[in-house]
């Protein structure tokens, strides 16, 4: 039996005034919403995950996939990793976050149910989301360009990139969700 008490609307995934994604601000400017919408996918991501134990957040989807709720977080924390770090400020140098060159799909291939697995995955998602909204909060000018593989890219490239990131794979785990406990949601 559940301590949480009964919801108002039990086909949802949360009541409407228990959203942590609904608040009274209205995003205003390019920058705004954009970092809205990327906070809000990124909020619905972690939602999508809550009150799993590591078997069920590592449970693969369809074979031959190797795609698991574990694996997106990892994941979603190679991808804040590399596209702040490595390709925003321009530390090439780092090593990848869930990739090697014998692995190319680590985050994947690695999303094993074990508590410090997930433990490590969490940890590093939360750090390069942190780390992600602090750079995109300093951010002045979303059209400046920057040199990635030898083109200029505009930051707002970037960041359209990573809500497309976020949207595709949290339809990805509304699906993994659902076939884990039938749990469906807004």
């Amino acid at each position: 039996m559940s301590d949480q008490p009964p919801r108002k609307h039990p086909d949802m995934w949360v009541d409407p005034e228990d959203d942590p994604r609904e608040t009274e601000v209205v995003a205003v400017g390019e920058k705004a919403v954009l970092t809205e919408y990327l906070d809000r996918y990124r909020t619905t991501f972690e939602m999508k995950c809550e009150g799993l134990d590591a078997e069920q957040l590592a449970r693969r989807s369809v074979p031959p996939s190797t795609m698991s709720l574990l694996g997106l977080v990892r994941h979603l924390a190679r991808v804040e990793h590399h596209w702040f770090r490595r390709a925003l400020e321009g530390h090439d140098d780092l090593p990848r976050l869930y990739r090697t060159q014998e692995d190319r799909d680590l985050d994947f291939n690695g999303a094993v149910a074990d508590d410090d697995v997930v433990s490590d995955a969490w940890e590093s998602w939360r750090r390069e989301v942190a780390h992600g909204q602090a750079w995109l909060a300093a951010a002045n000018d979303l059209g400046e360009t920057f040199d990635y593989d030898g083109d200029q890219v505009e930051f707002r490239d970037i960041v359209v990139h990573l809500v497309e990131e976020y949207a595709r794979h949290v339809g990805h785990a509304d699906l993994l969700r659902e076939c884990i406990d039938g749990r469906t949601g807004q």
